[in-house]
């Protein structure tokens, strides 16, 4: 059965999107108001999909904070970074500089509100960063980040990237640590039927020094990894 279920999934979810990318382009002139209802619709329509298709549930543990601040997430599967418009209200993820580049999601990105990462972490790249993030964080919505950089298996606890706590330095943000347990059920061809946490954490105050900051993270993001 979860052959069958994960089939139709991919029929489903894979040829609405492409409507929904049809509709990111037709909704572009109209504001980013209109825009950003249809990457929030796709969210949503991947969360339907996941429930009612796949047969997973998804729960949501502990709550979210009134205003700006950061969300980090553990990184197992693709599943979390679609429905991130689901778990957040219009959220400003952190995303990597090339794919910014992509014909029509680079411009679909920085319409719904998005911060360009450089990899070479220049002076010039980190500023501009920064003042992205900033100018986001202002309007009081949630900035999402992996700060492991990219997915990995269920059960591992890589350390997170250096530039993490230097982006929670010098924005000054609360950070609110996020574990997610998708791993073992979607991150593989045939999707199994389960229960997918995710798991807000206790807000983690502005200066701390790397270590602290890290540390505390790092626990949080993989409570669910057992």
């Amino acid at each position: 059965m979860s052959v069958i279920r994960s089939l139709v999934f991919y029929a489903v979810f894979y040829t609405a999107s492409a409507l929904f990318s049809l509709g990111t382009i037709l909704a572009l002139p109209l504001g980013k108001g209109y825009f950003r209802k249809v990457p929030d619709g796709w969210s949503h329509f991947h969360r339907w999909c996941v429930r009612v298709i796949l047969g997973i549930r998804v729960v949501e543990e502990g709550s979210r904070i009134e205003g700006a601040a950061l969300y980090a997430f553990k990184h197992e599967a693709f599943f979390e970074a679609i429905d991130l418009a689901t778990a957040l209200k219009q959220p400003v993820p952190f995303a990597k500089e090339e794919l910014f580049r992509i014909p029509l999601w680079g411009r679909a990105a920085e319409a719904y509100g998005s911060v360009s990462v450089a990899r070479d972490e220049g002076a010039t790249a980190l500023r501009q960063m920064l003042k992205q993030a900033r100018h986001f964080a202002a309007t009081g919505r949630p900035l999402a980040i992996f700060p492991e950089g990219t997915r990995v298996p269920h059960g591992t606890r890589p350390p997170l990237r250096s530039g993490f706590a230097g982006i929670y330095k010098l924005l000054g943000l609360p950070v609110v640590p996020v574990a997610v347990n998708s791993g073992p059920i979607y991150h593989r061809t045939w999707k199994k039927r389960g229960t997918i946490t995710l798991r807000f954490g206790e807000p983690i105050p502005p200066g701390l020094s790397r270590e602290e900051i890290e540390q505390r993270v790092h626990t949080a993001i993989n409570v669910l990894n057992d």
